[in-house]
Parts: C-alpha cells; structure tokens; sequence
C-alpha cells in the first residue's frame, strides 16, 4: 500500500510539472518527499506495472489514478 501510495506522490509530481498527456518514460525516475524523507521512485517501471495490472486495482485506487487526469486511468 505504501509503494502505491508513493507511486501515485510521484506521479501527481510528473503531473503537475510535464501535464498529464506526456508520458513517462520507462526509466525515469521521480525523487519525492515522503513521510519527511528523499524518496527515487522508479516511476516508468511503476506506471508500467500499474497500467498492466488496472484491472485488479480498487476502487479508491483507481480513483486516485483518474483524479490525476492521465488517459489510461480514466
């Protein structure tokens, strides 16, 4: 939960910097502040994985996803 949680942190910071319609590119990595702490996120290997595995994410989940406004979420 805490690796989503981190993921989404990331992405919400690609977001808001490159807009939601560029995509992340598979060896990009996103230095966020998590819990107080400098935290590199794997981002294009996690956005990856999570759009591989939409189907099985939760509703909040999904959720949070689409509140950022990216494609494959919505």
């Amino acid at each position: 939960r805490a690796a989503f949680q981190r993921g989404v942190a990331a992405l919400a910071q690609w977001v808001e910097r490159e807009g939601a319609e560029k995509p992340v590119p598979r060896k990009h990595t996103e230095t966020i502040v998590f819990d107080g702490e400098d935290v590199d996120v794997r981002l294009g290997v996690w956005t990856s994985n999570v759009r591989s595995r939409f189907g099985t994410l939760g509703e909040d989940e999904r959720a949070q996803l689409a509140a950022l406004g990216v494609g494959w979420a919505a």
